[in-house]
């Protein structure tokens, strides 16, 4: 009986081994990305310039794959508010979040923050730069920058302008410009640059700096009144508005976007990903998309916006130390 038993074993095992590698495969099996919606989290108000592009840029996505990218609005303490959701989400690809100028900024001048920028965010890819326009209401008595100059040292503090929040890139802007013309205005912080600009538009402020995209429709309209662009050049899309630098030497300032997700996120995902997002980015209808907006489209891949991140934080730290804009 025992002999029997063993040979029932063994021939019970002959049958089953075979089935394991069988089976492997499709247990083995993983669904293809992505098979559901994908969120983008972007730190700044519907109606502004990430929130413009990011629309753009799922609906290239959606052509490619088939899935919604599902943009989540977290306007709110210049991205930090943004940044911290992304962090507490799973890492599982499916989260992205779109990383900017202004939260790099805020990232340099807010104190104990409860993320690292440089070291919990995965480079994607990197989208494109885009100046910020200087505009004005038109009932401010200036058509220049030399006159805005002349107003705002005629009428210390008198003069306010609008940012999307304190330590963001809106913000830089204006405390640069105040700094290096000598003048004194003061800075009125919002939950976003849709707020600022409408305010500048209502009067409660009499400035603000937006970039390209969430400016020029206003500036058509003729509801605010363009000085200036911050870029070392003139903007191709306002070619009759000089760049700041033109009267203040050595002025830039350049907003810019790009992609990040939480760290964890598999490597696999994200290499597929970002070269989907490259793709869609340097398709000439894309191209146009943005360039009618103002931006100007680079494309690059995800170790590009690492040699990025690290050369604008260098940058914008040393900015921020001769700024004096600091919160820490």
């Amino acid at each position: 009986m025992r002999t029997c038993g063993g040979m029932r074993e063994k021939l019970l095992a002959v049958i089953v081994i075979p089935l394991v590698p069988a089976m492997s495969p499709a247990h083995a099996a993983q669904p293809a990305f992505p098979d559901k919606p994908i969120r983008l989290i972007i730190g700044s108000a519907p109606g502004s310039g990430p929130d413009i592009l990011s629309r753009v840029l799922g609906e290239s996505l959606y052509q490619a794959w088939g899935q919604r990218i599902v943009v989540d609005s977290r306007p709110g303490v210049a991205g930090i508010i943004s940044a911290e959701l992304a962090l507490r989400a799973n890492p599982d690809g499916y989260t992205w979040m779109m990383l900017t100028s202004q939260l790099f900024v805020a990232t340099s001048v807010y104190p104990d923050l409860k993320f690292n920028l440089d070291k919990d965010f995965l480079s994607i890819a990197l989208v494109g730069t885009v100046p910020f326009v200087q505009m004005v209401n038109p009932q401010v008595p200036v058509k220049s920058i030399p006159e805005l100059i002349a107003l705002a040292k005629k009428s210390p503090g008198m003069l306010r302008y609008g940012s999307a929040g304190t330590g963001a890139s809106e913000h830089l802007s204006g405390v640069m410009f105040t700094r290096m013309t000598g003048t004194n205005m003061l800075h009125v912080p919002y939950k976003g640059i849709a707020q600022a600009i409408a305010d500048t538009m209502a009067g409660e402020v009499q400035l603000t700096y937006a970039v390209m995209p969430a400016a020029r429709p206003h500036v058509d309209s003729g509801r605010l009144r363009a000085i200036g662009v911050t870029s070392g050049k003139r903007a191709p899309l306002l070619p009759n508005v000089p760049s700041i630098s033109e009267f203040v030497p050595d002025y830039e300032m350049l907003g810019w976007y790009s992609l990040v997700a939480p760290i964890g996120s598999p490597a696999a995902i994200l290499n597929k990903v970002s070269a989907e997002v490259v793709k869609a980015v340097k398709a000439p209808e894309f191209g146009e998309r943005h360039k009618a907006l103002g931006v100007e489209v680079i494309g690059g891949n995800r170790a590009e916006l690492d040699k990025f991140r690290q050369g604008q934080r260098k940058r914008i730290g040393e900015i921020v130390k001769a700024s004096g804009v600091d919160l820490k």
